[in-house]
Protein backbone atom coordinates (compact mmCIF):
# COMPACT_ATOMS: atom_id res chain seq x y z
CA UNK A 1 0.00 0.00 0.00
CA UNK A 2 1.45 3.34 -1.07
CA UNK A 3 2.03 6.25 1.89
CA UNK A 4 -1.23 7.66 0.38
CA UNK A 5 -4.68 7.03 -0.82
CA UNK A 6 -6.44 9.08 -2.75
CA UNK A 7 -9.65 10.59 -2.19
CA UNK A 8 -12.46 12.50 -2.94
CA UNK A 9 -15.98 13.91 -1.15
CA UNK A 10 -18.91 14.24 -3.11
CA UNK A 11 -23.09 14.54 -2.18
CA UNK A 12 -26.15 14.22 -3.05
CA UNK A 13 -28.53 16.13 -2.07
CA UNK A 14 -26.05 16.51 0.90
CA UNK A 15 -26.01 13.35 1.32
CA UNK A 16 -22.43 12.79 1.56
CA UNK A 17 -19.44 10.42 1.12
CA UNK A 18 -15.98 9.38 0.91
CA UNK A 19 -15.08 8.54 -2.40
CA UNK A 20 -11.81 5.36 -2.39
CA UNK A 21 -10.85 5.51 -5.92
CA UNK A 22 -9.09 1.42 -5.95
CA UNK A 23 -9.84 -0.08 -9.51
CA UNK A 24 -7.83 -3.06 -9.10
CA UNK A 25 -9.25 -3.73 -5.35
CA UNK A 26 -5.62 -3.35 -3.65
CA UNK A 27 -7.23 -1.41 -0.68
CA UNK A 28 -8.36 -3.09 2.25
CA UNK A 29 -10.97 -1.20 3.90
CA UNK A 30 -11.93 -2.84 7.42
CA UNK A 31 -14.88 -2.10 9.16
CA UNK A 32 -12.81 0.16 12.11
CA UNK A 33 -11.04 2.01 8.98
CA UNK A 34 -14.55 3.40 7.19
CA UNK A 35 -15.98 4.32 10.48
CA UNK A 36 -12.43 6.53 11.21
CA UNK A 37 -12.65 8.01 7.40
CA UNK A 38 -16.31 8.96 8.17
CA UNK A 39 -15.84 10.69 11.73
CA UNK A 40 -17.15 13.85 11.05
CA UNK A 41 -14.31 15.35 14.25
CA UNK A 42 -11.31 12.94 13.71
CA UNK A 43 -11.94 12.08 9.98
CA UNK A 44 -13.01 13.09 6.59
CA UNK A 45 -16.83 13.06 7.71
CA UNK A 46 -19.14 11.32 5.67
CA UNK A 47 -22.53 8.73 6.11
CA UNK A 48 -20.39 6.26 4.12
CA UNK A 49 -17.77 5.42 1.62
CA UNK A 50 -17.75 4.57 -1.76
CA UNK A 51 -15.40 1.67 -2.87
CA UNK A 52 -14.88 2.35 -6.78
CA UNK A 53 -13.89 -0.67 -7.87
CA UNK A 54 -13.66 -2.51 -10.93
CA UNK A 55 -16.10 -5.68 -10.92
CA UNK A 56 -13.60 -8.45 -12.48
CA UNK A 57 -11.37 -7.21 -9.57
CA UNK A 58 -14.16 -8.19 -6.68
CA UNK A 59 -15.26 -11.09 -5.48
CA UNK A 60 -18.59 -10.00 -4.96
CA UNK A 61 -19.03 -8.46 -8.11
CA UNK A 62 -17.46 -10.95 -11.21
CA UNK A 63 -20.63 -12.39 -12.08
CA UNK A 64 -21.45 -8.48 -13.17
CA UNK A 65 -18.51 -7.77 -14.50
CA UNK A 66 -19.88 -8.74 -18.19
CA UNK A 67 -22.64 -6.32 -17.90
CA UNK A 68 -21.15 -3.38 -15.27
CA UNK A 69 -17.47 -2.69 -15.53
CA UNK A 70 -17.60 -1.01 -12.43
CA UNK A 71 -18.70 -1.72 -8.80
CA UNK A 72 -20.13 0.17 -5.78
CA UNK A 73 -18.60 -1.20 -3.02
CA UNK A 74 -20.81 0.75 -0.58
CA UNK A 75 -20.20 0.95 3.18
CA UNK A 76 -22.13 2.72 5.45
CA UNK A 77 -20.78 5.01 7.95
CA UNK A 78 -20.41 2.76 11.23
CA UNK A 79 -18.25 0.27 8.59
CA UNK A 80 -21.40 -2.32 7.38
CA UNK A 81 -21.65 -2.97 4.57
CA UNK A 82 -24.90 -2.02 2.51
CA UNK A 83 -26.57 -3.89 -0.25
CA UNK A 84 -27.28 -0.58 -2.34
CA UNK A 85 -27.14 3.31 -1.57
CA UNK A 86 -29.34 5.42 -4.35
CA UNK A 87 -27.85 8.64 -3.51
CA UNK A 88 -24.39 7.23 -3.45
CA UNK A 89 -24.84 5.66 -6.56
CA UNK A 90 -25.62 8.97 -8.40
CA UNK A 91 -22.64 10.44 -6.76
CA UNK A 92 -20.16 7.38 -7.66
CA UNK A 93 -21.85 8.08 -11.13
CA UNK A 94 -20.58 11.42 -11.28
CA UNK A 95 -16.86 10.79 -10.01
CA UNK A 96 -16.54 7.86 -12.64
CA UNK A 97 -17.66 10.72 -15.18
CA UNK A 98 -15.01 13.42 -13.39
CA UNK A 99 -12.36 10.76 -13.67
CA UNK A 100 -13.06 9.86 -16.85
CA UNK A 101 -14.91 6.40 -16.96
CA UNK A 102 -17.94 7.46 -18.55
CA UNK A 103 -19.65 10.46 -20.05
CA UNK A 104 -23.18 11.82 -20.99
CA UNK A 105 -25.60 8.90 -21.36
CA UNK A 106 -26.16 5.95 -20.08
CA UNK A 107 -24.12 3.48 -18.04
CA UNK A 108 -24.51 0.51 -15.78
CA UNK A 109 -23.48 0.29 -11.96
CA UNK A 110 -22.85 -2.89 -10.08
CA UNK A 111 -24.18 -3.20 -6.88
CA UNK A 112 -24.67 -5.67 -3.88
CA UNK A 113 -28.44 -4.98 -4.57
CA UNK A 114 -27.62 -5.89 -8.60
CA UNK A 115 -26.83 -4.13 -11.54
CA UNK A 116 -28.30 -0.35 -11.84
CA UNK A 117 -28.89 1.63 -14.76
CA UNK A 118 -27.65 5.17 -14.64
CA UNK A 119 -28.15 8.38 -16.96
CA UNK A 120 -25.86 11.27 -16.59
CA UNK A 121 -27.94 14.35 -18.04
CA UNK A 122 -26.73 17.46 -19.87
CA UNK A 123 -28.15 19.61 -17.15
CA UNK A 124 -26.14 17.92 -14.25
CA UNK A 125 -28.92 15.81 -12.88
CA UNK A 126 -28.37 11.92 -12.54
CA UNK A 127 -30.97 9.23 -12.90
CA UNK A 128 -30.95 5.94 -11.14
CA UNK A 129 -32.77 2.89 -12.31
CA UNK A 130 -33.47 1.57 -9.25
CA UNK A 131 -35.09 -1.58 -10.20
CA UNK A 132 -38.88 -2.68 -8.47
CA UNK A 133 -40.00 -2.47 -4.93
CA UNK A 134 -40.95 -5.52 -2.97
CA UNK A 135 -43.64 -5.32 -0.22
CA UNK A 136 -43.40 -7.91 2.35
CA UNK A 137 -46.61 -8.95 3.78
CA UNK A 138 -47.61 -8.29 7.57
CA UNK A 139 -48.15 -5.44 9.94
CA UNK A 140 -45.08 -3.14 11.12
CA UNK A 141 -45.39 -0.56 13.93
CA UNK A 142 -42.97 2.44 14.31
CA UNK A 143 -42.55 3.60 17.72
CA UNK A 144 -41.06 6.71 18.96
CA UNK A 145 -41.39 7.83 22.52
CA UNK A 146 -45.70 7.02 23.38
CA UNK A 147 -46.08 7.85 19.97
CA UNK A 148 -46.64 5.03 17.39
CA UNK A 149 -47.62 4.50 13.79
CA UNK A 150 -48.35 1.87 10.82
CA UNK A 151 -45.72 1.37 8.68
CA UNK A 152 -45.31 0.14 5.16
CA UNK A 153 -42.79 -2.15 4.69
CA UNK A 154 -40.90 -1.49 1.45
CA UNK A 155 -37.68 -3.27 0.47
CA UNK A 156 -36.00 -1.54 -2.71
CA UNK A 157 -32.77 -4.15 -2.13
CA UNK A 158 -32.30 -3.03 1.13
CA UNK A 159 -35.20 -2.89 3.57
CA UNK A 160 -37.36 0.18 5.06
CA UNK A 161 -40.02 0.95 7.31
CA UNK A 162 -42.26 3.57 5.75
CA UNK A 163 -44.66 5.94 8.63
CA UNK A 164 -46.96 8.60 7.83
CA UNK A 165 -47.02 10.99 10.27
CA UNK A 166 -48.65 14.54 10.89
CA UNK A 167 -45.06 16.43 11.56
CA UNK A 168 -41.91 15.83 11.01
CA UNK A 169 -40.84 16.52 14.35
CA UNK A 170 -42.83 13.91 16.00
CA UNK A 171 -39.97 11.80 14.74
CA UNK A 172 -38.05 13.05 17.49
CA UNK A 173 -33.72 13.55 17.14
CA UNK A 174 -33.01 10.46 15.44
CA UNK A 175 -29.97 9.92 17.42
CA UNK A 176 -30.74 6.57 17.67
CA UNK A 177 -32.99 3.72 15.86
CA UNK A 178 -36.47 3.87 16.12
CA UNK A 179 -38.40 0.86 17.51
CA UNK A 180 -39.64 -1.01 14.91
CA UNK A 181 -41.75 -4.39 15.32
CA UNK A 182 -41.71 -7.31 14.84
CA UNK A 183 -38.13 -7.19 14.98
CA UNK A 184 -38.64 -10.52 13.04
CA UNK A 185 -39.91 -8.16 10.09
CA UNK A 186 -36.05 -6.62 9.65
CA UNK A 187 -33.66 -9.45 10.87
CA UNK A 188 -30.54 -7.38 9.37
CA UNK A 189 -32.19 -3.73 10.49
CA UNK A 190 -34.03 -1.25 8.90
CA UNK A 191 -34.07 2.25 7.40
CA UNK A 192 -37.11 4.28 8.98
CA UNK A 193 -38.70 7.12 6.99
CA UNK A 194 -41.13 9.25 8.83
CA UNK A 195 -43.37 11.57 6.00
CA UNK A 196 -45.82 13.91 5.73
CA UNK A 197 -48.03 15.56 2.71
CA UNK A 198 -46.63 18.98 1.13
CA UNK A 199 -49.46 18.35 -1.80
CA UNK A 200 -50.84 16.11 -4.51
CA UNK A 201 -47.49 14.17 -5.64
CA UNK A 202 -45.27 15.93 -2.90
CA UNK A 203 -44.03 14.56 0.16
CA UNK A 204 -41.16 15.42 2.53
CA UNK A 205 -39.09 13.45 5.15
CA UNK A 206 -37.22 12.63 7.97
CA UNK A 207 -35.04 9.38 7.94
CA UNK A 208 -32.79 7.17 10.18
CA UNK A 209 -30.23 4.85 7.88
CA UNK A 210 -29.28 2.31 9.75
CA UNK A 211 -26.01 2.11 10.52
CA UNK A 212 -25.79 5.94 9.85
CA UNK A 213 -28.32 7.56 11.78
CA UNK A 214 -30.26 10.72 10.74
CA UNK A 215 -28.61 11.62 7.00
CA UNK A 216 -29.88 14.63 4.91
CA UNK A 217 -30.92 12.29 2.78
CA UNK A 218 -31.80 9.19 1.47
CA UNK A 219 -32.43 8.00 -1.96
CA UNK A 220 -33.44 4.30 -1.84
CA UNK A 221 -35.77 5.48 1.19
CA UNK A 222 -36.99 8.30 -1.40
CA UNK A 223 -38.12 5.62 -3.35
CA UNK A 224 -39.93 3.67 -0.98
CA UNK A 225 -41.81 6.90 0.09
CA UNK A 226 -43.04 6.91 -3.31
CA UNK A 227 -44.05 3.22 -3.20
CA UNK A 228 -46.15 3.38 -0.13
CA UNK A 229 -47.28 7.05 -0.73
CA UNK A 230 -48.65 5.13 -4.43
CA UNK A 231 -50.47 2.52 -2.72
CA UNK A 232 -52.01 4.97 0.13
CA UNK A 233 -53.15 7.18 -2.50
CA UNK A 234 -54.63 4.87 -4.68
CA UNK A 235 -52.14 5.08 -7.59
CA UNK A 236 -50.66 2.06 -7.89
CA UNK A 237 -49.20 2.15 -11.60
CA UNK A 238 -49.48 -1.70 -12.46
CA UNK A 239 -53.37 -0.92 -11.06
CA UNK A 240 -53.72 2.22 -12.83
CA UNK A 241 -51.54 1.69 -15.97
CA UNK A 242 -50.14 5.41 -15.46
CA UNK A 243 -46.95 5.87 -14.05
CA UNK A 244 -46.93 7.79 -10.76
CA UNK A 245 -44.35 10.65 -9.86
CA UNK A 246 -43.60 12.13 -6.53
CA UNK A 247 -41.48 14.70 -5.61
CA UNK A 248 -39.75 13.81 -2.38
CA UNK A 249 -38.48 17.03 -0.03
CA UNK A 250 -35.33 15.54 2.04
CA UNK A 251 -33.61 17.84 4.40
CA UNK A 252 -30.70 18.17 1.50
CA UNK A 253 -32.94 18.82 -1.26
CA UNK A 254 -35.46 17.59 -3.43
CA UNK A 255 -35.75 14.23 -5.62
CA UNK A 256 -38.35 13.15 -8.37
CA UNK A 257 -39.28 9.44 -8.25
CA UNK A 258 -41.16 7.58 -10.70
CA UNK A 259 -42.74 4.11 -10.60
CA UNK A 260 -43.90 2.73 -13.92
CA UNK A 261 -46.82 0.36 -14.87
CA UNK A 262 -44.09 -2.42 -15.08
CA UNK A 263 -42.89 -1.66 -11.32
CA UNK A 264 -39.25 0.01 -12.33
CA UNK A 265 -38.70 2.81 -10.16
CA UNK A 266 -36.17 5.76 -11.35
CA UNK A 267 -34.77 8.88 -8.99
CA UNK A 268 -33.32 12.08 -9.90
CA UNK A 269 -31.62 14.11 -8.25
CA UNK A 270 -28.56 16.08 -8.16
CA UNK A 271 -24.43 14.84 -7.20
CA UNK A 272 -21.70 16.88 -6.96
CA UNK A 273 -18.37 16.22 -6.43
CA UNK A 274 -16.67 19.07 -3.73
CA UNK A 275 -12.95 17.96 -2.94
CA UNK A 276 -10.36 15.72 -3.72
CA UNK A 277 -7.53 15.36 -1.60
CA UNK A 278 -4.98 12.33 -0.03
CA UNK A 279 -5.29 10.63 2.89
CA UNK A 280 -2.24 9.42 5.14
CA UNK A 281 -1.85 5.38 5.39
CA UNK A 282 -0.07 5.70 8.80
CA UNK A 283 -2.84 7.97 10.43
CA UNK A 284 -5.77 5.47 8.83
CA UNK A 285 -3.71 2.33 9.97
CA UNK A 286 -3.61 3.67 13.51
CA UNK A 287 -7.18 5.22 13.47
CA UNK A 288 -8.73 1.65 12.46
CA UNK A 289 -6.80 -0.21 15.21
Amino acid sequence: MSTRIAFLKGHGTENDFVIIPDPENAIELSPAAVAALCDRRAGIGGDGVLHVVRSAAHPEARAMAAEAEWFMDYRNGDGSVAEMCGNGTRVFARYLQRAGYAGEGDLAIATRGGVKSVHIAKDGDVTVGMGSARLPEGDVTVSVGDRSWPARNVNMGNPHAVAFVDDLAHAGDLLSAPPVSPASAYPDGVNVEFVVDRGPGHVALRVHERGSGETRSCGTGACAVAVAAARRDGVEPAHTGTPATYRVDVPGGTLVITERPDGGIEMTGPAVIVAEGEIDTEWLENAAR
